[in-house]
């Protein structure tokens, strides 16, 4: 089980970004297919596709209700909310795990099966990290230490998420193994692993703990995971590469909005695009 860790750096990072060239247009730089957010939780749908589209991507498309699809195109007009060929998926922010606690988070949870008609690399997220080795497709899933434990305990592996807090480094290799798939375990050291790598990310600011964050991190992955879909595919590591340069940019953006004090969801949005282009001037 055990690896050696690579610390993640911002020269790490930029060999995940891929900038277009004067050949590309919005479909050759990558579609991302959505399904977030709830009636519970309708934020969550416009923080994952404003963060997905802060990032730099050619399209993002996204799958719900009309009313979910409002609030979307009001935060971000260039969404597409037309199902469609898409390049990856983010799925499960902002909906609850259990599938029938209301009929709304049922038919949310409906959206699902069209992660499985295409087969692309996806990210899972909250509420559909049941998923998790379910899926033909590389997978990446971002849980926290309460919904790794969950996780785990529903695959035969019994702990605690303080057991998941105090050594993070050993929990996130002990998922991989299980679950089959690359995880990134967030948390005041973020990790991220599959079966033969393991990769630590610089510690965050503290104001980074902050309602929406989350949804934030899932968005700038998404994004990521679809602009490098091709790479994903080719390279069976690289989803792990493309998960630590998601989280690498997140504390970034947070420390770029914060400068030493509060921030929120929206301002790390706002950070996003201009992060980047630092890290693309190393």
């Amino acid at each position: 089980m055990s690896r050696t860790v690579k610390k993640w750096s911002a020269k790490d990072a930029a060999r995940c970004i891929i900038t277009p060239s004067d050949l590309d247009h919005k479909y050759s730089r990558g579609v991302l297919g959505l399904i977030t957010g709830s009636a519970q939780f309708p934020g969550a749908a416009v923080l994952t596709t404003a963060a997905a589209s802060a990032t730099g991507i050619g399209m993002v498309r996204f799958h719900s209700s009309s009313g979910l699809a409002h609030l979307v195109l009001h935060s971000t007009p260039s969404a597409v909310v037309q199902p469609g060929k898409v390049a990856a998926w983010l799925v499960g922010s902002g909906i609850d795990a259990k599938k029938y606690s209301d009929l709304t988070t049922w038919l949310r949870h409906r959206w699902f099966k069209l992660v499985r008609l295409q087969s692309v690399p996806t990210v899972l997220d909250a509420g559909a990290l049941y998923l998790a080795g379910s899926l033909e497709q590389p997978t990446v899933i971002t849980p926290h230490s309460g919904e790794l434990s969950i996780l785990l305990s529903a695959r035969g592996v019994q702990v605690s998420a303080e057991a998941i807090e105090g050594d993070p480094k050993k929990w996130v290799q002990i998922a991989a193994d299980t679950l089959g798939v690359t995880v990134l375990l967030k948390g005041a050291t973020t990790f991220v692993a599959n079966d033969e790598l393991l990769i630590q990310l610089p510690v965050a600011t503290p104001w980074l703990a902050t309602a929406g964050s989350g949804d934030v991190l899932a968005g700038i992955m998404g994004a990521l995971v679809a602009t490098n879909a091709i790479e994903i595919l080719n390279d069976y590591n690289h989803l792990a590469y493309v998960a630590a340069t998601a989280s690498f940019i997140h504390a970034q953006a947070a420390a770029k909005a914060s400068n030493g004090g509060p921030i929120n969801a929206e301002a790390i949005i706002e950070a996003i695009p201009n992060t980047i282009a630092q890290l693309l001037k190393r």
